[in-house]
């Protein structure tokens, strides 16, 4: 399950649904169904003539769906909070009459953050590939010193440690979003 295209299709029916319902209010109110529909009350209709008759098993039925409802939004919402969108597996490319060949997004992950790190200056690095497992998409975050030469570690960091990445996948153009941090200042400086 996608939580952003999910999201959207959900947003979007939700939406029409209840744009047809305002305007159909307001059609109704103008009196553009007649004038005995716009001077209706709103409980003087058969289906609420119904529910007060059967009342006795319609509004647990209702309870029910309520919570299930309730349970789905629940989910929803968890999904959209906490996805991440990050890959367990990545389908490495190449020739696959053999087989087709994985690797682990850790394996993958720890491996560039620990060649990044060694270079002179930078504290730390968070690595995670994200997309699909066909389509994988790289994001590295990396944490320097104040006095690091950025356009010099930005340009070591690409002709090797990212070329290293693109190549163990076998995707010379791997798309990769590189954030350098500099820290140990007051107010932190950002290259992207």
């Amino acid at each position: 399950m996608h939580a952003d295209r999910v999201n959207r299709a959900v947003l979007a029916i939700l939406g029409l649904l209840l744009l047809a319902l305002g305007v159909s209010g307001i059609l109704l109110g103008a009196g553009v169904f007649g004038d005995r529909a716009a001077h209706r009350k709103l409980l003087d209709n058969s289906v609420s003539h119904y529910i007060s008759a059967h009342g006795e098993w319609v509004w647990p039925a209702v309870a029910v769906v309520a919570v299930v409802i309730a349970l789905l939004s629940l989910r929803w919402l968890l999904t959209v909070l906490f996805s991440t969108g990050r890959l367990a597996d990545i389908t490495v490319a190449g020739d696959h009459s053999a087989g087709r060949t994985t690797l682990t997004s850790t394996a993958l992950a720890d491996a560039l953050s620990g060649e990044i790190e060694s270079y002179r200056g930078v504290h730390s690095t968070r690595t995670h590939l994200e997309g699909e497992p066909t389509n994988p998409q790289l994001a590295v975050a990396v944490d320097t010193d104040r006095n690091a030469d950025l356009a010099a570690l930005r340009r070591h960091i690409e002709a090797n440690a990212l070329a290293h990445a693109r190549h163990a996948l076998g995707v010379p153009d791997l798309p990769i979003r590189l954030d350098i941090t500099v820290t140990k200042q007051r107010s932190s400086a950002r290259v992207t």
